[in-house]
C-alpha cells in the first residue's frame, strides 16, 4: 500500500469516528475500545489508535492511563465558554453571509425557515433539530469563512452532549424559531449588522438555557 493510500485510510477513520461522536452515537465517558472500533469501522487497529490520538488533540476523546480512551464529557462551564466563542464566530459568519448571499442562497434560507415553522407547528422536534443544523451550516457556507468552518466544527463536536439536551428540551423549538427566522430575514435583507446581532442574540439565548437543561436526561441550538 502506498503512503498516500495509508494516509487516506487513516483520515477516513478519524472522520468516521469523529462523526459518530458528534452525532451522539457514543455517550460521554463511554469507553472506546480499539478492537470494537476496528470492527465497526472496518479499519486496522493501528489506524484506529492513530485516530484516537488525533481526536484527543481535538478535545473529543480523553485518553486515561491504563484504561484506554473514552469520549470526553464536557462540563457545563466549558459548554458555556464554547458557546460564547461560537457567538462571536457565528455572528461574524452571519454578517458575511448577508454581504455574500445570492438569490439562490436566500431562497434556500427561506425554504429552511418555512420548514422550521412547519416542524414546530407539527411538533416534529427531531425534524426541527435537523433543520436547525442545516440552517447554521448554510449560513457558514454562504459566509465563505473557511477558518471559521474549522473552528466551529471542533467546537460543536466538543459540545454535542449539551446540544442534544437543549435540542429536545420541552418548549425550546418554540423559543428558538423566531430567533432563527430573524437571522434569515436579516441575511436576506442584506443587512450585516442586523444579521450579526440576530445570531448573537440567538446564541446568547442558548447560553442562558444551558444551565436549565444541564441536569436533564434529554437534549437544538
Amino acid at each position: 500500500m502506498t503512503t498516500a493510500k495509508r494516509d487516506s485510510g487513516r483520515s477516513a477513520v478519524v472522520d468516521e469516528i469523529r462523526d459518530a461522536i458528534t452525532r451522539g452515537d457514543f455517550a460521554p465517558n463511554q469507553r472506546l475500545v480499539e478492537a470494537e472500533l476496528s470492527e465497526q469501522f472496518d479499519a486496522g487497529r493501528g489506524a484506529v489508535r492513530n485516530a484516537l490520538v488525533q481526536l484527543a488533540t481535538e478535545g473529543l476523546v480523553e485518553r486515561v492511563q491504563n484504561r484506554g480512551a473514552r469520549v470526553r464529557a464536557v462540563p457545563l462551564d466549558e459548554a458555556i465558554e464554547i458557546t460564547e466563542v461560537r457567538m462571536v464566530v457565528e455572528g461574524l459568519c452571519a454578517a458575511r453571509a448577508a454581504e455574500r448571499a445570492t438569490d439562490d442562497d436566500k431562497a434556500e434560507l427561506r425554504e429552511i425557515a418555512e420548514q422550521m415553522r412547519a416542524a414546530v407547528a407539527g411538533g416534529d422536534v427531531w425534524g426541527y433539530s435537523e433543520l436547525n443544523k442545516r440552517l447554521h451550516s448554510l449560513v457558514l457556507r454562504v459566509s465563505g469563512q473557511r477558518t471559521a468552518h474549522e473552528v466551529l466544527s471542533r467546537l460543536r463536536g466538543q459540545n454535542v452532549r449539551h446540544q442534544f439536551r437543549l435540542a429536545l428540551h420541552p418548549g425550546r423549538p418554540g423559543v428558538s424559531l423566531p430567533q432563527h427566522l430573524a437571522i434569515v430575514d436579516a441575511i436576506c435583507a442584506g443587512d450585516p449588522v442586523a444579521s450579526e446581532q440576530a445570531m448573537r442574540e440567538h446564541l446568547r439565548s442558548v447560553i442562558d438555557a444551558l444551565p436549565e437543561v444541564d441536569g436533564t436526561r434529554i437534549s437544538a441550538l
